[in-house]
Parts: C-alpha cells; sequence; structure tokens
C-alpha cells in the first residue's frame, strides 16, 4: 500500500541516507562497516552502482579501519590528530552512504543532494563532537575524552542500525542529534576560545 504513495521510495532512501550521514558524523568507518557487512550478506539489496561496498575487500578493509579508529580515540593526543581529519572524511563517507541511496536520480543531482544533505549532516555533528572533545581535554585534562569516544562509538553503531531497520526514526533521531550538537558544540568552541584567552581559567 504504502509503495502506491507518490515519492514514497525517494522518501524512505532520504530516511535511510539522512540515518547513515549522521552515523558517520560519529564515526567514519563503522557505519560503512555495517552496511558492507549487511550487503556481503544480502540482508539489504544494494544498488549496481555501490556493489564495491557488498564485496569482501571493502568488508575487510572497513573492518580493520573501524576497530582501528575506535581504538585510537581512546589514545591520549592520538585522538586530537584524529579530529583534525575526521570533518572532512566524515564529509565524504556521509556523501558516499547518502548517496548509494540515490542512484536513479542521476548522477548530478545525486552527488549536489548528497554533498548537501549527507555530508552537511555527517560534517556538522563530526565538528560538533570535535568541539565537545576539545572542551573536554581543556576541562578534565582529557580525563573525560574516554566518556565522549564511547557515545560517539554507541551513536554510529545505533544510528547505523537505526538507518537500516526503522528509517524514519533514525531521521528524526538524526534531527534531533544535529540541533542538539549545534547547541553544545558551539557551548563548547566557545568555551574553549575563551579558556583560550584566559588561561587563568583553565
Amino acid at each position: 500500500m504504502l509503495d502506491n504513495i507518490p515519492y514514497f521510495s525517494y522518501a524512505i532512501s532520504a530516511f535511510i541516507g539522512i540515518g547513515l550521514a549522521a552515523a558517520t558524523g560519529f564515526r567514519v568507518f563503522l557505519p560503512m562497516f555495517i552496511v558492507s557487512l549487511v550487503s556481503y550478506f544480502n540482508w539489504i539489496p544494494m544498488n549496481e552502482h555501490f556493489e564495491w561496498l557488498a564485496g569482501l575487500p571493502a568488508l575487510i578493509t572497513t573492518g580493520i579501519a573501524t576497530v582501528a579508529e575506535i581504538l585510537a580515540y581512546y589514545i591520549p593526543f592520538i585522538d586530537h590528530l584524529l579530529d583534525a581529519v575526521s570533518i572532512p572524511m566524515a564529509t565524504v563517507a556521509g556523501s558516499i552512504l547518502f548517496a548509494s541511496q540515490f542512484t536513479e536520480l542521476g548522477t548530478f543531482p545525486q552527488w549536489a543532494l548528497a554533498l548537501i544533505a549527507g555530508g552537511g549532516t555527517a560534517a556538522t555533528i563530526s565538528s560538533g563532537f570535535a568541539g565537545i572533545r576539545a572542551a573536554s581535554t581543556a576541562t578534565t585534562g582529557g580525563l573525560g575524552n574516554s566518556v565522549v569516544g564511547t557515545t560517539e562509538t554507541a551513536g554510529a553503531g545505533l544510528m547505523s542500525v537505526l538507518a537500516i531497520a526503522a528509517p524514519v526514526i533514525a531521521a528524526i533521531f538524526a534531527i534531533i542529534i544535529l540541533i542538539l550538537v549545534i547547541v553544545f558544540g558551539r557551548r563548547a568552541w566557545k568555551k574553549l576560545r575563551k579558556n583560550k584567552s584566559n588561561p587563568q581559567n583553565l
């Protein structure tokens, strides 16, 4: 019945894409690994233009990268180095996963929409958590970073699963997360800049 609703398939694709893009804002490789895993076992169909994600090489590569990324965020100083590259990487990953849901649109609209919606969502969440981690380092000496890292990993896993199993709920969560990250991320960056300008407050 729902398939008879005009543009319903595009709406579902958008919900899945937004959910996966939001997940890459938390962790770059975990969402790609989950998509690769479920596609490899044919639990979800994969468009022919993105069949490489369902292949064994992609599954192994994203699996190794996922473990390395998760562990690296528990290592002081390394987590900040990753923050420096996580935003552009998340933008690319979010765009790819979003674009994988819209292959019928044509190349230009597909990637334009992917960069704006998918890449923008991923970049916003990634930059917000980078600010929260920086503020955590400044206020707790890095002791609170493991909590931030664990939250990011859990968020990436949850959003990835929801995007595949319950895309509408994932999209709603993505919007809520975006709002929270923008609000608290800005506060974190402002607090960090204030502490830098007033070292006695550290």
